[in-house]
């Protein structure tokens, strides 16, 4: 796949607030958020097609950076989508546990967590004391997924909330993998 990749962003339920890291890339980087129709009751058919329309309006090859739902996400549309080839990489932060009861009740219509191989190349960055999601879990899902696996160490859910700011540690993780998976 040749040519410059659009970086869409993904934010989890609720969206990224101005102190997440994700709204910075989009200040800094020119990163595209998805937008979603609603963010406080998040519907996977719903997401998915905004995700579809982005991946499709994109003039090349797209990056994908998912936090939270955001990853569960490119692993539901991924396991749909005709258009996966347009995918150069895929890089998923702190996924939230959505078999979990009590996050199961809050964002119905996620559970089970689609768990096949995705069809590009993925890297999962977790800490290892989020709230939402057992260091275990995030780890599975990364094998499922076959995503390669980044232990953040302590940082809760890796949100504005974690002080990040620009977060240029994962900046330059998305770079260093990009440039790994280079055709």
């Amino acid at each position: 796949m040749t040519g410059a990749a659009t970086t869409l962003l993904l934010p989890g339920w609720q969206n990224s607030d101005a102190t997440h890291w994700q709204s910075r890339w989009e200040a800094v980087h020119g990163d595209h958020r998805v937008e979603q129709h609603d963010w406080m009751r998040p519907k996977r058919g719903d997401w998915s097609a905004c995700l579809e329309e982005a991946v499709l309006a994109a003039p090349g090859p797209v990056v994908l950076v998912a936090h939270s739902l955001g990853c569960i996400l490119v692993a539901a549309w991924a396991a749909h989508s005709r258009h996966t080839t347009k995918v150069r990489a895929a890089f998923l932060v702190a996924p939230g546990d959505l078999e979990r009861d009590d996050l199961r009740q809050m964002i119905p219509g996620w559970a089970p967590i689609v768990r096949q191989p995705l069809p590009f190349p993925a890297l999962m960055v977790a800490a290892n004391d989020d709230p939402y999601c057992d260091a275990a879990r995030a780890r599975g899902m990364a094998a499922d997924w076959g995503a390669r696996f980044v232990d953040r160490g302590p940082g809760g859910h890796l949100n504005g909330e974690s002080g990040l700011g620009d977060w240029p540690e994962g900046r330059a993780l998305l770079n260093d993998f990009l440039n790994d998976n280079e055709d």
